[in-house]
């Protein structure tokens, strides 16, 4: 065999190896919806926080998760699949859904590009807003998506308790609303704020990151 078919070989024996134990295969199957930390990992599954330690460095050595701190509390980490973890592994649909709500602080960026791509990709219906709404949608952002061809929704940036329903399945796409909405349910998905930088580049960076979160998540969830 030559080299390049040895080492996919053996990079996949070892997430079926790391993948070999139910705890391990619960993170990995959480991961797949979004970002968790630690402590929420370990509310989820019940165990001592140095088994899940563990099962943690288990899945980084095989390649199927990164670790990287949040851009709120650097004493805080995140947890979140690489690139290509799941190739021919992803599991099927398991959430019913009758409206995906993206949550992001401002509202003003990655909480509208995630609706305006989910529309695109999917038939169930998508909303965004934010904790604190700014009062317009970022340019970049609407430069981003005009780039791609996206097409933003005409609207102004809105408040989380304006238009929020229990039903909805709520994604957080930004750690400060994810903390600060702690509790509430649905998942996190802790993509960098391109406005921190406000480059065409960060924004670039936010539009693909939710992009292929968003291409990831749409088989995921069936219509309620």
């Amino acid at each position: 065999m030559n080299t390049d078919l040895v080492e996919d070989l053996q990079a996949r024996v070892a997430k079926h190896a790391a993948l070999a134990d139910p705890a391990r295969l619960r993170i990995v199957d959480l991961l797949t919806l979004g970002d968790l930390a630690p402590t929420e990992l370990q509310a989820e599954l019940g165990m001592p926080s140095n088994l899940l330690s563990h099962h943690l460095r288990v899945l980084e050595r095989a390649g199927l998760t990164i670790r990287h701190h949040s851009e709120a509390d650097r004493r805080r980490s995140y947890f979140r699949l690489a690139a290509g973890a799941l190739e021919g592994l992803v599991p099927g649909a398991e959430h019913g859904a009758s409206r995906v709500l993206f949550v992001c602080t401002r509202n003003s960026a990655r909480s509208q590009l995630a609706a305006a791509l989910w529309n695109e990709i999917s038939g169930i219906p998508s909303i965004s807003a934010g904790t604190h709404p700014a009062d317009s949608i970022a340019r970049g952002a609407i430069d981003v998506a005009r780039r791609h061809g996206v097409a933003l929704a005409d609207v102004s940036p809105r408040r989380l308790d304006d238009v929020g329903r229990d039903e909805d399945f709520v994604v957080t796409v930004c750690d400060n609303a994810h903390e600060e909405l702690a509790g509430l349910r649905g998942i996190h998905w802790s993509v960098p704020d391109p406005l921190r930088l406000n480059t065409r580049e960060a924004f670039e960076g936010a539009f693909t990151d939710i992009f292929h979160r968003v291409k990831d998540l749409a088989p995921r969830l069936r219509a309620a």
